[in-house]
């Protein structure tokens, strides 16, 4: 937004408004004294919540003098910007932050630093409150306003969180093999039509085609730079429990950060479960090898995990643990609509729309002897994912894995190993 010396010059000539807030930067005692720390991450979280909107510092609102910022204090100026964007804002934000030489009334060439804030996914708190931008002002939001706000932002509305824009992204972020994967063979769409009919990319308030959230999830090789949170967390312990504290012992035996496209993240999470599980043998009727945990059923729950997590929830990833005795697996998100647990065996209900019709596309790898499934694709449409979880596992362990919704924030999957 302003992106040019000239366009930011003549939108500070104007004043400021919805979209622009002029800050003058004073020093004392080595350390940034005005703005106000707190008022200033309000600013901010205000932009985030509403349209987004550019910061300028090194200004004088009033007068709209340029004062600029000494060049030695440039770096204190960004770490203070930095530290209170992480510390005073929650979910906290990341804007882009720029320094720039702009022309004073003299002429003289003086820096400032542009902070400029997209509209977010989210909906941020700042030390004052939830608040959005009214004109040139700051308001906190009114209860209802709130509700809708956060209605709007999550997968509550008609537009599911897969399906919203997300404001920072481009289609050139999005790899042109992950998405040209989903064409059919005949089709003649130009690459932004496609996306669109894909759910991968919506047109934005401006009218420019943006990536949603279900492009950058399955089109990109790291969704960690939108969403810091879409990747899987595993670890496999020593033993029936984590102990950190336990005195020579390693209690972790591997860990991994799964990212990459969603299909490939459940892929990846089986082999990270393939490698670190044991093999038993039995000789009542010839060797038989008896893994610690079905397979089909693993990857059965992490399709799942991955389709119909809540990505709306910020800072929770799917966490996978494998024990000596279970396997465990934290999905992000409350069951949607009216499901319970007991039910999740006999209705289907899809969180994530677009995800799901995009891993329905997905081919099952040809390089995975370990899956036993006539599935051609990742996700079934049946809706038989849960069912075979809860019927591989207690053919193996001789009980069922068990479901449970912890705080109405997070779906635990138990799957038990075999003789456990």
């Amino acid at each position: 937004m302003f992106d040019t010396p000239k366009e930011l010059i003549d939108k500070i000539r104007l004043g400021e408004d919805s979209l622009l807030e002029l800050k003058e930067v004073r020093f004392g005692n080595g350390r940034v004294t005005a703005p106000h720390r707190d008022a200033l991450a309000d600013e901010l979280a205000a932009f985030a919540n509403s349209r987004g909107g550019v910061c300028v510092l090194g200004v004088e609102d009033s007068t709209r003098e340029l004062l600029g910022i000494p060049l030695p204090q440039l770096d204190l100026v960004e770490t203070f910007v930095r530290d209170l964007c992480a510390d005073r804002i929650s979910p906290a934000l990341n804007p882009s932050i720029e320094r720039m030489w702009l022309p004073s009334s003299t002429g003289v060439a003086v820096a400032v630093i542009k902070i400029d804030v997209t509209r977010s996914l989210f909906v941020h708190r700042g030390p004052g409150g939830y608040l959005h931008r009214v004109g040139s002002c700051k308001r906190e939001m009114s209860p209802d306003y709130l509700a809708r706000l956060f209605q709007q932002r999550s997968q509550a509305r008609i537009i599911r969180f897969d399906e919203q824009i997300v404001p920072l992204a481009n289609l050139d972020d999005l790899s042109k093999p992950g998405w040209q994967r989903f064409a059919t063979p005949r089709s003649r769409d130009q690459p932004e039509d496609l996306l669109v009919k894909l759910g991968m990319a919506r047109s934005d308030d401006d009218g420019a085609i943006r990536p949603t959230v279900a492009g950058i999830l399955m089109a990109t090789e790291d969704p960690r730079r939108w969403l810091p949170n879409a990747f899987i967390q595993a670890v496999a312990y020593r033993g029936r429990e984590a102990r950190p504290d336990a005195p020579g012992d390693v209690y972790q035996l591997d860990a991994s950060d799964i990212s990459g496209p969603l299909d490939r993240q459940v892929i990846d999470a089986c082999r990270f479960v393939m490698r670190n599980m044991k093999t038993a043998a039995s000789k009542d009727l010839g060797r038989r090898d008896i893994p610690q945990f079905d397979m089909t059923a693993v990857f059965e729950a992490l399709v799942n995990a991955v389709a119909h997590r809540d990505y709306s929830i910020y800072g929770s990833k799917i966490r996978l643990r494998l024990f000596e005795d279970r396997l465990e697996l934290y999905s992000p998100g409350a069951i949607p609509n009216t499901m319970t647990v007991a039910s999740l065996p006999y209705r289907q209900s899809a969180r994530n729309e677009v995800l799901s019709s995009l891993l329905a596309k997905c081919p099952v790898p040809t390089d995975a002897p370990w899956l036993r499934t006539d599935r051609q694709a990742l996700m079934d449409k049946r809706g038989e994912g849960v069912r075979i979880i809860l019927e591989n596992s207690a053919q193996l362990a001789g009980r069922a894995a068990q479901y449970q919704l912890l705080d109405d924030t997070e779906l635990l999957l138990t799957i038990p190993a075999a003789g456990s």
